[in-house]
């Protein structure tokens, strides 16, 4: 058993935290909303804190699930932060998709500590998080990676090592940019199937066996063409996602067409009242102009 604090109970956060606690970890949760915390521990059995601070002391490994990277350091650092309360030793894993920028100086204020860090962005979705079957970038030392990857193995299917501190959030941004393009692809797909006058049901069954196959493909296009939304990652985070990669790739030099492209997508999708919506709704777009 492993001693383990999870900070930020969300979509992702709140099954993901329980996952930990079936796994046989004792786990302490700290959220912003005190209410959620004790409805997760009355589910799953853990304790609860009153702070970050409180929740990581005598925590081995620090787990948190966060909206951006705001969020992320105003739950770090401070007096009653994660940091203040973590002995040196101890694993800083921060699960939010946010900038690599954010990874590094974690990973520097963590190391003054004595205070392991990973960065370690996850891609799945909500199902995922709930079956625990996510799939795990991360980015830090061997060392640190190696404490922390049978513990995240409660909730992750393949937790992968890509580099230093950094790496995993730059692969997150990797998958999400090709998320973009293959949802906008699949959307103009299934808008140009209907509009043809063609049964999008065989459609779908006869492309989906060949080159055309995608896990977006797979489980969106029958919602799609439905024009159901009500469910799955929101637009608003993904604009929030694409933002960072755009960001990057300024930083990089590399240029990402097609990206901002649906990044601007995203943003009409908002404008007609989607920010909840799941990112498969771009397909709305074209539905309302046909």
């Amino acid at each position: 058993m492993v001693a383990c604090a999870f900070l930020g109970l969300g979509v992702m956060g709140y099954p993901m935290a329980g996952h930990l606690v079936a796994a046989g970890h004792g786990v302490t949760v700290y959220n912003r909303s005190a209410g959620k915390a004790r409805a997760w521990a009355e589910a799953h059995g853990g304790k609860t804190a009153p702070s970050p601070a409180a929740a990581a002391s005598g925590a081995e490994v620090v787990a948190l699930c966060l909206g951006n990277d705001d969020d992320v350091r105003s739950v770090v650092y401070g007096d009653a932060g994660a940091l203040a309360g973590m002995a040196a030793g101890a694993v800083l894993v921060d699960h939010t998709t946010a900038s690599a920028d954010l990874a590094r100086e974690l990973a520097k204020a963590c190391a003054e500590r004595g205070v392991g860090f990973v960065d370690a962005p996850v891609s799945g979705g909500q199902a995922g998080a709930e079956n625990g079957v996510l799939t795990i970038m991360c980015g830090g030392t061997p060392a640190d990676f190696a404490k922390v990857a049978p513990v995240l193995g409660a909730y992750g299917r393949a937790v992968t090592l890509m580099g230093e501190a950094g790496s995993g959030q730059l692969t997150k941004m990797v998958n999400q940019i090709c998320i973009a393009g293959l949802l906008q692809g699949l959307a103009e797909g299934v808008a140009f199937a209907q509009a043809a006058g063609l049964d999008t049901d065989k459609v779908v069954e006869v492309i989906s066996k060949g080159a055309a196959q995608s896990w977006q493909m797979e489980n969106r296009w029958q919602t799609m063409a439905k024009g159901e939304f009500d469910f799955g990652f929101a637009v608003d985070w993904m604009r929030k996602d694409l933002g960072i990669c755009l960001d990057e790739a300024k930083r990089n030099g590399t240029p990402l067409p097609v990206t901002a492209l649906v990044d601007q997508f995203y943003r009409q999708v908002q404008r007609a009242g989607g920010q909840r919506w799941d990112t498969s709704s771009l397909v709305h777009l074209l539905q309302q102009r046909s």
